[in-house]
Order: structure tokens, then sequence, then C-alpha cells
């Protein structure tokens, strides 16, 4: 019986996805076809495996289909693609399979998405190595060749966070930490910003869920608030609307709860001091312009906007610092609309959002709305999007040998946030940079000549040095010498990866010239200390002075980096500087006050064993405390294994987010030991208003009201604005909380935050 009712529901999903994909647009014969081969396949050859949860496994690629086609807005490929996106990682079935029944470009998507076999991985098992960073190569190499393997890969994680809850502990700290890690600045970067949204809120209901719950029930809590909102706000501007005859749909949102924690954050506010938690988008519908080419079609949509614009803040007062206009300048992934904030009749402040149909329909989907469009008009001519240009010039960093996954992710993800400036030509030509380049990433952008021998530059005909950072608008020439050439310090001096790209292709090349001359050099020391040359003690150089390669190894000797004294200490031919060791029971008597478990100075309790439990595989490993995230008993944590010992983070600490993100492997499930008293260092940074007397009560506060012990206070003043950094001893999360509630009560305090 129970069979029996699964096997319905897996058929009333299926039918569920049909009905999405038509109405999204009208599905031929064969486009059906292949939906309902590639659901038979999956079904079939998923037929005998559940999910953690205890569900089948075909609701799963049947969910990330509909995710698909409703959240994205993809079409039958995509639909295919999705229901299949598993079958070769899991199953007999084989690319060559799936090429054979549904073409080449599914079999390239599939692979795209599926996961790299560690078997067959070809790589150096060394620290630096991560194979969720090979798998992340994997996949922006597919995405440069098809973007849909990003959007099934980000309609999968969001699958997977919506039911990360069956996951053991560490699993969903793991994969959460891998979306806020890479799938969530992606999602961004294409447009996809109710994705984006979500996966933002889903992150951290397992990275901090008690904050989420916190701000989760004061956002529920306001619910009031926005209906009177509506009866004041929106009536009036549904009214000014129809007068001047727009055709036009309202919406209203409530800020997410991630981005309410974020603005806090951020700004170090309270939740009842963020004036854009409401807001409203006035999407406008201008038949008009049906049949007009590109431009002037977009010169109407502006001018429409700006008229509503005009009448909004007519009826409402604006707030200056917050208007955007993202219609003149799009944003880097396409996106456009007009952003103003204006206050309300009850005293709210609430952002209002101008935009058509069409900007609507990108913010909406993002990068897919063009692509979409692309297939659905195969035949019209489609100006390339600011997003594939940039798909371009991603391909050839990522397909660089000499860099490892790692590092290739890391610049990949430089990239995903960045804002852009426009920068002038002598001749009046625009180049577009990543914000905060240089002069000389202006020089590379140009020609790699004009960089390599850039001395400098006039800006708006005032000459400025080559790390001279950029501003939008600025008219810049480049100064260059024929006696100048890049260094290791020019890799300082720049933010684009092409310009990073070329500094190091040319010192790299200059490398090779230097290795013949390394490699005699160093036949002759290993003579003269009577050593062989051999591949062994090359390892045993390269290790010790950290060089990347043998040619970095031998340029170093060759100038001179590396000396025949640090080779013979490398060898232990000559003695190294005598140090002071002391055993472990006296080294913290000569150890900085703090560094030892944070233990608090003058405290009566001894600690016999660490504050920390782990798994059985894992207790002979010593725990420490992060120093980045200095956790207190009551935090939520988690331990990485670093250097043979585990160090143990908050579970929303970036360090660790970084590390569960890169090497899962490392994970260990930890948790505070019950029973013990140990006080702990942390701290707080604070802004106030400077005033005579305000030390004094801070101190007042910590040591006599809440009888804590400080390590170190500093507190600076400048035109009329405290700022300081206060490090003390608190023994659990509530003494911290309580403490910073009471500071924040002060006259004058503005802003109290944990460091």
């Amino acid at each position: 019986m129970e069979e029996i009712s699964e096997d319905l529901a897996v058929q009333k999903k299926y039918e569920e996805l049909i009905e999405a994909c038509r109405a999204n647009r009208q599905l031929t014969a064969d486009e059906e076809n292949n939906i309902f081969r590639a659901f038979t396949i999956a079904r079939n050859a998923h037929a005998d495996t559940r999910r953690k949860s205890g569900e089948l496994y075909i609701f799963h690629p049947l969910e990330v289909a509909l995710i698909a086609v409703k959240e994205v807005g993809l079409g039958p490929i995509a639909v295919v693609c999705a229901l299949l996106h598993d079958v070769v990682e899991d199953t007999d079935i084989t690319l060559d399979n799936l090429s054979a029944i549904f073409g080449d470009r599914v079999a390239r998507i599939v692979d795209g998405v599926t996961k790299i076999d560690k078997a067959t991985m070809i790589a150096e098992q060394n620290a630096d190595f991560s194979s969720q960073a090979e798998n992340y190569r994997k996949i922006l190499l597919a995405m440069c060749d098809d973007a849909y393997v990003i959007f099934l890969k980000l309609c999968d994680r969001l699958h997977n966070m919506r039911t990360l809850g069956s996951m053991k502990d560490t699993k969903k700290l793991a994969i959460s930490s891998e979306t806020q890690y890479l799938y969530i600045p992606l999602a961004h970067r294409l447009g996809l910003y109710n994705i984006k949204t979500e996966l933002d809120d889903l992150v951290m209901q397992y990275t901090n869920p008690d904050k989420y719950a916190e701000i989760a029930n004061q956002i529920s809590q306001t619910v009031g608030t926005e209906l009177k909102l509506k009866e004041c706000f929106t009536a009036p501007i549904r009214q000014l609307l129809d007068e001047n005859k727009f055709h036009y749909t309202l919406k209203t949102r409530i800020k997410s709860v991630y981005s309410c924690w974020k603005k806090m954050q951020n700004k170090g506010v309270q939740f009842d001091e963020i004036f854009d938690l409401y807001a409203m988008r006035i999407i406008l519908d201008l038949p008009e312009t049906e049949g007009l080419d590109d431009d002037e079609k977009r010169k109407i949509e502006k001018e429409e906007c700006f008229k509503v614009y005009a009448l909004i803040t007519g009826l409402f007062r604006p707030q200056p610092a917050r208007f955007r206009d993202w219609i003149t300048t799009p944003k880097n992934n396409g996106y456009e609309s007009l952003h103003t904030t204006v206050m309300s009749p009850i005293g709210r402040w609430v952002e209002v959002q101008i935009r058509t149909t069409r900007m609507d329909r990108i913010a909406e989907k993002g990068m897919a709305a063009h692509f979409l469009y692309k297939e659905a008009h195969p035949d019209e001519p489609v100006k390339q999007s600011p997003v594939e240009e940039w798909l371009q010039q991603i391909r050839s960093s990522l397909e660089d040998p000499n860099k490892n996954a790692l590092d290739l992710v890391e610049e990949f993800k430089e990239t995903l946030y960045t804002k852009e400036i426009y920068i002038f030509t002598p001749k009046g030509k625009t180049i577009k940079l990543p914000a905060r380049s240089t002069v000389l990433d202006f020089a590379y952008a140009i020609h790699s000549e004009l960089g390599e021998h850039c001395i400098g530059a006039k800006v708006n005909a005032r000459v400025v040095p080559i790390g001279y950072r950029l501003h939008s608008g600025e008219q810049v020439q480049v100064l260059t010498s024929q006696k100048t050439f890049p260094t290791e310090d020019w890799l300082k001096e720049v933010q684009t990866q092409r310009a990073k790209d070329h500094i190091k292709d040319y010192l790299r090349n200059q490398k090779k010239d230097y290795r013949e001359q390394g490699e005699e050099k160093l036949k002759e020391f290993l003579k003269k200390v009577k050593l062989r040359e051999n591949p062994e003690h090359i390892a045993r150089l390269k290790l010790y002075f950290n060089s990347e390669s043998d040619i970095d190894l031998f340029y170093r000797i060759a100038t001179g980096d590396i000396t025949e004294e640090a080779m013979m200490q490398c060898f232990h031919l000559k003695r190294s500087t005598p140090q002071l060791l002391f055993l472990q029971p006296y080294q913290n008597l000569f150890a900085p006050d703090g560094e030892n478990n944070s233990r608090k100075p003058g405290d009566k309790s001894t600690i016999t064993t660490s504050p920390f439990l782990t798994d059985s595989d894992h207790e002979n490993l010593e725990t420490q405390p992060a120093p980045c995230c200095k956790p207190v008993q009551g935090d939520r944590v988690i331990g990485i294994v670093t250097d043979n010992k585990i160090m143990v983070h908050r579970t929303n600490c970036p360090t660790a987010i970084h590390e569960m993100s890169t090497h899962e492997d490392r994970i260990v499930r930890t948790r505070w030991r019950p029973g013990e008293k140990i006080a702990f260092l942390t701290g707080f940074t604070i802004t106030a208003i400077d005033r005579h007397g305000l030390l004094q009560e801070l101190t007042r506060i910590i040591s006599e009201d809440m009888n804590l012990n400080m390590r170190a206070i500093t507190l600076e003043a400048s035109e009329g604005v405290g700022r300081g950094l206060i490090m003390l001893y608190v023994h659990n999360l509530g003494d911290l909380d309580r403490l910073i509630e009471q500071i924040r009560s002060i006259d004058g305090v503005e802003q109290v935050q944990r460091v």
C-alpha cells in the first residue's frame, strides 16, 4: 500500500513538472518525449535508492527540475539534465549512453554537474590538496562551456539545503560552509537574487541558529506595521500611478533574516534601527515599446522609470544618500533598476525599486534570462551579455596548469562580488575595470606590453605611481620606460586577474632563464659539502625554503635569495641559533598572558582536561580554542584538524567556513565538556560619543557589576567619537551577552560588536 502511494506521489510530482514547463512556453512533441524518457531512465536507475530522509531518491531530481523551471525559468534541455544529473555518478549509466539517447549537449552538461571520481583523480596528496576545490574547478570550467551547468548546480544545491535536516551535524556544517563559500557568491554574480537570499537564510539556520531564530521572531512581530504600511503607503502610490495612467504591478517584501543580521553586523545597529526593513517594487508594463530596437526601447524605459521616481519623491520625502541609478549604469550581471528610500507616513523608511517588466525579468532570472532569450530566438542576433564576457575572461585563468585548484577558486571568487569602475583613455575610449584597480591594472587592460613597461600615469593630467587606485570617470595616460620590467612586488599592486597572469608569466619566463645558473650553483655547493645531487636533496631544499617548483628554487639560488649558509642549515651542516626550550608544565610561565587557553589570572579553578569533547577517532589529539574567533562556553562550535591538533572554531567563523568548504575531511564533531568552569579570552569593539567619564563607566560595569577580569582596554578619540577594543575573560556566552547589553545601555554608546 505504501509503495502504491509513493508511486502515485512520484507520478503527481512529474505531472506538476510538465505543467510548469508548459506554463513557461509551449513544448514540442520531441521535447515532451525527451523529458518523459529522462524521467523514466532516472526513475528506474534510482529505483532502489532512498535519501537520508527516507524518501525515494527520484524525488530529488524531480525537485531540482522543478526549481530549474519555476525559480530560474529554464527550458526542456535543463529539465532533462536535472532529471539525469545524478545517474552517472550513482548508477551504471554512462555519459556515452546519455549522448546516444539525448545528444552531446545533454551529456556534456550532466558531466559538468557530476563530481570528480576521487579514484581517478591525479594530484599530490599534500596540505594544499582539496578534492572539493578540484570539483569546483571542474564545475567552473564546464560552466564556461555551458552556463546551464552552474544553473543546475545552484538548483541542486538549493534543494539539498532545503532538505539538509536529515544529515549529521558535521555534514550540515560542511555543506552549509561550501554553499556560503562558492554557491551564494555565484548566485549573486549571476543575478539569481531570490535563490541567493534563500541560500543565505538556510546557511544561517545551520551555522548561527540561535541568532536566526531571534531575528526571525523579531520579523514576525512586525506584521502589524506591515499592514499599516500597506494602508498609508501603498494606497496613495496606487492612486498616483492610476491617475497618471501607468500600467504597472506592485510587489512588497520584508527584508530576509540573513539580510537583517548582515545589516546589524556591518552597521553595528539593533534590529529596530534597520531603516530599509520594508521594500516596494513598482514594475512598469510598457506595451508601446514592442517592435522598437534596443536603444529606442531602453531610452523610453529610462524616461518612464524616472517619471515614476519624480512622482514618488514628490509624494514622500526621499533620503538622498540612498538613491541608486542602475538603469544608466547597470550592474555587472545585467541588473537594471532605480532605487530610492523614502519616509512613510508612519515614520518608517521604505525602499522603492522602479523597473520595467524586461528589467524585472532580468532581476528575477539574472543571467538565465539572456540565455533563455537566445534559445527562444535562435535566428535573431543578440548582443553578447556582460556575463558571457566575464565567463570568457575567467576561462584562461581556470585552465592554467601552473595553479592549484585552491588558488584558482580563490582568484575566481574575487571576481564574484566586485563592483566596477569606468576609466577613460586619452582618446576617450572607456575601459571597464573592477573597483580598487590601479594604474598597472589599467595598463595591462590596454595591452600586455604597455603593462610590462609601465612606470606610472597621468590621471586627469596629474602624475601618479603604478599603485594609484583609480576612480570612475578618471582619464588616464600611461607612462612607460623601456628600462622597466615586472617584479614580484608588482603582484601587490594589481587587482585584476589579467594583470596578475601577465606578471606571473613574465616572472616565470624570467626564472627559466636563471635555471641553468641556479643549477650550476647548486651543483657546486653539493660538491663542496660532499653531497650527491639527487631528487631527494632537491625535494628537501624545496620543502625547507617553501619553493613551489624546481624553477623557483634555482631562481632563488641564482639571485642569492637562498645562500650557501642557509642551505647548510637545511642539511644540518651548521648549527642554527640556540633557542630556549621549556618543558610543557613550565612553558606557560614564560608565555604571554592569555595565550594558554585563556585561563583567567587568579582563577582558583584548575584545568585538568580540555574544555572540549570530540568523537572517539580524535580524542587523542590536543584541542585548542581558535584565536581568530575566540569561542566561549555556550557558542556553537566545530573542530578543524590543523597541524596534528584540533582548532575549535565558532560554527559561523569565516576561517572555519573556508576550511569546511575546501577540506571537509578535516572536520571533527566537537562540543563543550559539561560542568567545566573555565575563563576564556574574548573581546568586543565599541564606538561611542566621546565624553568625560566614559572609560570609568565602562570599567565599573566590567569589573564591579559583572565581576569580570579585563586583559586589555584601548580607547581612541577623534572628532568627538571614541573607538576602542576591550579584551576580557568570561566563563560563558551568557555572561558576554549580558555584558554587551549593559554596555549598549550606556549613554552615548553607538555600537558594540563582538570580535
